[in-house]
């Protein structure tokens, strides 16, 4: 794609950033720099762990070649899919994207031929867009901004944001995602989700996010995978009575669905904590600050008291206002120290075989 001329280019990022300024101002937490700021020292002690735990028993993909994507045309490629184009199908080596700062309003796809991509971006105003909605593309997964159906995906310091217009309560076919994953090992460091209904579909693998900004509406965490969020940051721009921070697909017994690990929810609505898209769909929150849109009954069956047998929803030493287990549905859990045990590292999504690579 042609890079955008500098008033378009202006304009785009004024509505990126008036966005994001929303997002973040109806939030009840700190501000993304102080976020991230008041983290670090704990996010400094786990990457050390996670590199050690990982040293003598992963083989990361080896080292391949980095190029540098710029919109103004100041480094090999200036747009990202040009860049994903020219990586040979079949590469398993890491391959790194220097991404500099600027907005790349394209439509952008990894396909599982090509995995090991990193998007190493300058910082969050690298903003990856697209506005298609299901209606338009022709389905939910087909709306995604960014489709990543690699293994071994790593992204730092981007925004992905889906930039359809947030639709009111019930709406049909105005899904929109902002990026969707469905390759395994795929990780992402300090990087934001913008969108409002189905931001992340998170829709099958293992997969870590660490110290992200995930805004949304209406089941904006959706998806099978088996995932580890740690340090994130949930923030609702859903209306009253209109919204669920997650709707996890698990249709089995099996090892997946979401754990989110001392992170903060807060923002505007009254929502629920999640929605059971699937059967035996399972969401953990675990030591948690939960502000108080979230609805005193926290969870719903999909409207199928049936679920309620096999379904997981727990928390875990949450605090807020918005945990208080006055009105919570009785099927929830609330589970005891040895019961959390599972949930408290990134051992759920067997994170020792291949998490540690230095970001």
């Amino acid at each position: 794609m042609a890079g955008l001329r500098n008033g378009a280019l202006f304009a785009v990022l004024l509505v990126a950033t008036a966005f994001l300024a929303a997002a973040v101002s109806s939030a009840e937490a700190y501000s993304w720099d102080e976020f991230l700021t008041d983290q670090q020292a704990k996010h400094e002690q786990s990457d050390m762990m996670d590199v050690q735990a990982a040293a003598s028993t992963t083989k990361f993909p080896a080292k391949g070649y980095t190029v540098v994507i710029d919109s103004k045309g100041k480094g090999k490629y200036k747009t990202i899919q040009a860049a994903i184009d020219a990586v040979p199908v079949g590469n398993k080596k890491r391959i790194i994207f220097d991404i500099r700062d600027g907005v790349y309003r394209q439509k952008i796809k990894i396909p599982s031929t090509k995995a090991g991509i990193y998007f190493r971006c300058q910082s969050r105003k690298v903003v990856i867009t697209w506005n298609d909605d299901a209606n338009k593309a022709g389905g939910t997964a087909l709306s995604a901004s960014t489709a990543v159906e690699s293994d071994w995906f790593i992204a730092s310091d981007c925004t992905f944001q889906n930039s359809a217009p947030a639709p009111p309560g019930g709406a049909v076919g105005k899904q929109a995602v902002a990026l969707r994953i469905q390759g395994d090992f795929g990780a992402f460091y300090r990087c934001g989700f913008l969108g409002a209904q189905d931001t992340l579909y998170d829709k099958e693998g293992r997969h870590f996010f660490r110290s992200c900004e995930i805004v949304g509406s209406i089941d904006w965490i959706f998806g099978d995978g088996q995932s580890f969020y740690q340090y994130c940051k949930l923030t609702s721009i859903a209306k009253a009575n209109s919204g669920s921070v997650t709707a996890q697909k698990r249709e089995s017994n099996s090892k997946t669905g979401f754990v989110f690990f001392q992170c903060s929810i807060g923002g505007s609505g009254s929502i629920y904590l999640g929605r059971a898209w699937g059967v035996y769909s399972r969401v953990i929150f675990y030591q948690c600050q939960i502000a108080n849109m979230i609805r005193p009954e926290g969870w719903q069956d999909w409207n199928d008291p049936k679920r309620r047998k096999t379904i997981f929803y727990a928390e875990y030493k949450c605090s807020g206002p918005g945990a208080s287990r006055k009105g919570r549905e009785k099927w929830s859990l609330v589970l005891t120290d040895k019961q959390a045990a599972p949930f408290a590292t990134t051992s759920f999504i067997d994170g020792k075989s291949w998490l540690g690579e230095k970001i």
